[in-house]
């Protein structure tokens, strides 16, 4: 029975014509493997994951494979993006049962979803033993197997949260850098060995540290580290934008490097990834003016655009690492091939730029770029690369996940509207307000967010907690470039959720709502992974929201979130990248800008941009009319016009109660805590301010 072609997950869809009989997760599959009184295996993995594409050949589109599956087991296939939650608690009892883990995820587990075997991928011969061991043991050994998954659910329910502690200080922040620097590659860049991942988060929190006013640390040079720290991001974000994991043609970032050299990478590239790193990226032009920042920002983003977009306006997951059945064939050129395309010339210059050796089999290379070419060579530069491209076009392309995931759409959001506001480029903060949008019309159930959607069609999984911090995020930060209303108010709802349906009691949150379906385990994971933890994305959009209302309740959760930053900042800072970022702002401030003027008036657009091109950790803007309830966008003479909806009372923002003009001027208030200093008028003005902090 094909169960799975309503599916709203690619992922899913890839295995609908399987001759596995596939449930997806829910209470049919359980209720089926209850009156059969047969196991489940449920099989775990995402549409961009390559050995969950070799599994899936190898043994899912397999005859005889499939009929010992459907034989003795009630088969369930989840998508991890949809499901995060199952995922979570899965991987946890295959960490621990194993020593670890991985896509794709294989579990046996009672027909009560209590996992009793697990593991990842399976070459065929071996999969098909281990079907027939299981069945065999289940068949004989049943009390015993049912007992075995009791006693891993217990054990895994005894495990207690990390603990907790106070706001980190600025010697906590501090000692994370130092921490950082103990694995960082000063040749390479980046933190430890092969493979890297890039370390989008902890590149976010060192640049903060860097750019904050100096305080703390007794006895100390705060500013060799932060020079330190700044210095670090610098190194890996070079390294890895002149490596092959960046798409030296089109922009983007693949998801990992395999070697530590950032060349050879694995070439499935996620919108969480390229997000992340845009956002960095923008703002490590906005701390040093690194051209490299600007260009491989612009590019970055200019790819969301071009590759990533769906015809609804959200962004969709990834883009898978294969292509004809090979990994990296879309992305790898060999000589010969780029003589042929560029002619012998210009071939032989890209072979030489582009560092093509022969590192893959067949003689394939991905293209590098470890020097800029000499200026007087930019066009004929831009004249390769772009032959590159037409020629590159022309292959079978990578296979794109197009589902719709908040999470992910909201760290895009934030870090499209950003990066549209420092570049002047308008385009960018309409995608921006585009996702916004979609995300806000089709993912919203009243107040309770749903996860995914595809084709304009919403799916039924809930929000977990990511979805609900990110899209927060990506709202204030979109409010901020915009002064449109709407996404403040949003924000403020996702949060409230947050605070009323997600928390622990004790100062942290769990990963998912405390009316969701009940697994065996309620997940919560206060670490980063690939993308920053719910908890510290809760942390970062409270305090954020914090800063712009005065709100003593979203002050204080931000900061007891954050007290387990303290815990692993001496010795695990890699894994809270996020959570140091977001104390850094607590510790800064954040400092709160608020910009009055008419909108339309170049003067008011000059002050709001002053305020954005500060790199003041976690800074936040607030901007308005003076005493209207309604406004429209600025004018064409008033720089970039970046939204319709640009006034609004001044009751709707807190931060811009009681704030007026100046003497009939655009005025800019600098303020921390909500205590602010004297008005001011002109940029000049208003970058010394905030160059002195607050």
């Amino acid at each position: 029975m094909n169960r799975l072609r309503d599916a709203t997950s690619p992922y899913l869809l890839q295995h609908a014509d399987n001759p596995v009989d596939w449930f997806e997760w829910g209470e049919e599959a359980f209720a089926e493997a209850a009156r059969r009184n047969v196991p489940l295996l449920i099989s775990v993995g995402y549409s961009a994951c390559h050995w969950c594409h070799v599994m899936a050949h190898e043994s899912f589109e397999d005859q005889a494979t499939a009929a010992l599956m459907n034989e003795h087991f009630v088969n369930v296939k989840v998508d991890r993006e949809e499901r995060p939650d199952v995922d979570a608690v899965y991987m946890a009892a295959t960490q621990a049962m194993t020593g670890q883990g991985g896509w794709p995820m294989t579990v046996f587990a009672t027909p009560e979803g209590h996992p009793f075997y697990t593991g990842t991928y399976f070459p065929r011969q071996q999969f098909q033993r281990l079907l027939a061991g299981v069945s065999s043991t289940w068949t004989g050994e049943r009390e015993a197997v049912l007992e075995q998954g009791s006693k891993i659910v217990e054990a895994l329910n005894e495990r207690s949260a990390l603990p907790s502690g106070p706001l980190p200080t600025p010697d906590t922040l501090t000692r994370a850098v130092h921490s950082l620097a103990e694995t960082f590659d000063p040749v390479r860049g980046g933190f430890g060995g092969a493979p890297k991942f890039p370390p989008s988060m902890a590149l976010e929190f060192l640049l903060r540290y860097g750019a904050a006013a100096p305080e703390g640390t007794e006895g100390e040079d705060r500013r060799a580290t932060a020079d330190a720290a700044t210095s670090m991001a610098g190194r890996t974000l070079e390294a890895m934008a002149r490596g092959g994991i960046y798409d030296q043609l089109a922009g983007g970032f693949a998801r990992y490097s395999v070697d530590a050299d950032w060349v050879v990478p694995h070439f499935e590239k996620m919108l969480y990834d390229n997000a992340l790193l845009l956002r960095v990226y923008a703002h490590w032009w906005r701390s040093t003016g690194s051209d490299l920042g600007r260009r491989v920002a612009l590019e970055t983003a200019d790819w969301l655009l071009a590759e990533m977009r769906t015809p609804e306006g959200g962004f969709a997951s990834a883009l898978d690492a294969d292509s004809e059945g090979v990994e990296g064939k879309f992305y790898a050129w060999t000589r010969e091939e780029l003589r042929e395309v560029l002619g012998e010339e210009d071939g032989l210059w890209a072979i030489e730029l582009f560092e093509v050796t022969g590192t893959f089999e067949h003689g394939t290379s991905v293209l590098q770029l470890l020097a800029d070419p000499d200026p007087g060579d930019a066009e004929r530069f831009a004249r390769v690369r772009s032959a590159l491209l037409a020629a590159r076009a022309g292959r079978v392309r990578p296979g794109r996940d197009d589902k719709v995931v908040a999470a992910w759409n909201g760290l895009a959001v934030a870090a499209l509207a950003e990066t549209g506001a420092l570049f002047e480029r308008p385009d960018l903060v309409e995608a921006a307000r585009a996702a916004a949008v979609l995300v806000d019309e089709l993912h919203m159930d009243g107040d309770r967010l749903l996860r995914t959607s595809r084709d304009g069609r919403p799916g039924t999984n809930a929000g977990v907690l990511e979805d609900y911090g990110d899209l927060a995020e990506g709202l204030l930060a979109l409010y901020g470039v915009t002064g449109e209303v709407r996404w403040f108010k949003r924000a403020e709802s996702l949060l409230g959720t947050v605070l009323e349906r997600f928390s622990d009691g004790s100062g942290g949150f769990y990963d998912t709502a405390d009316d969701a379906e009940r697994l065996f385990q309620r997940p919560r994971d206060a670490t980063d992974n690939a993308t920053p933890s719910g908890q510290f994305a809760a942390a970062g959009a409270l305090l954020s929201y914090a800063a712009l209302t005065g709100s003593t309740r979203h002050r204080e959760a931000a900061e007891a979130a954050l007290g387990t930053v303290t815990v692993l900042a001496d010795r695990h800072a890699r894994f809270a990248g996020w959570g140091l970022a977001a104390a850094q702002a607590a510790v800064s401030g954040p400092i709160e800008v608020a910009i009055v003027g008419p909108a339309g008036d170049p003067a008011t657009a000059a002050l709001h941009r002053t305020a954005l091109l500060s790199s003041l950790p976690g800074l936040v803007v607030a901007l308005g009319e003076p005493d209207s309830a309604t406004g429209s966008g600025p004018g064409a003479d008033s720089g970039p016009d970046f939204g319709p909806d640009f006034g609004f009372g001044a009751g709707e923002v807190p931060l811009l109660a009681g704030r007026g003009l100046v003497g009939g001027e655009p005025a800019a208030y600098v303020c921390r805590g909500f205590t602010c200093r004297m008005p001011v008028t002109t940029p000049e003005t208003l970058r010394a301010e905030l160059a002195n902090g607050a």
